[in-house]
């Protein structure tokens, strides 16, 4: 993406490199800026931007592994990925879950995923490569 970005998601995180590093891999994204409290991650289509919790609030929450799944949130993000069985094992590999449960939507499948803070998002796989959406 060249430019500033016309779509995108902020995230807080307790470790921002470590969950800066976890969608990066995961999604192919390239980080483009940041520093020890952030991190800018760039797509295709969308940039994310993971940003440290401030420490005062940082200190009262505790990450287990397997992380606690955040589930009771007003928003769940979505992104693209080539394959989920490869999604999957990528995600095991950085310390995330993609969850076994599969729909399918008009021309793709989708899972449930959880960062290695315990974010709940989802990963899609397009059913046929040509398949477009929507680009306004």
């Amino acid at each position: 993406m060249s430019g500033p970005a016309r779509e995108g998601v902020f995230v807080y995180a307790k470790d921002p490199q470590r969950l800066a590093a976890f969608y990066a891999s995961l999604l192919g994204l390239r980080r483009v800026h940041g520093d020890a409290e952030l991190a800018v991650l760039d797509g295709t289509s969308i940039q994310l931007i993971v940003h440290a919790i401030p420490p005062a609030i940082a200190a009262s929450i505790r990450i287990t592994s397997p992380p606690k799944r955040r589930e009771d949130t007003a928003l769940k993000f979505f992104f693209t990925v080539p394959s989920l069985a490869d999604a999957r094992e990528r995600a095991a590999a950085l310390g995330g879950e993609v969850l076994a449960e599969v729909w399918n939507g008009p021309g793709f499948r989708v899972c449930n995923a959880v960062d290695p803070e315990g974010n709940v998002f989802q990963v899609r796989e397009l059913l046929r490569p040509d398949f477009q959406t929507d680009q306004r």
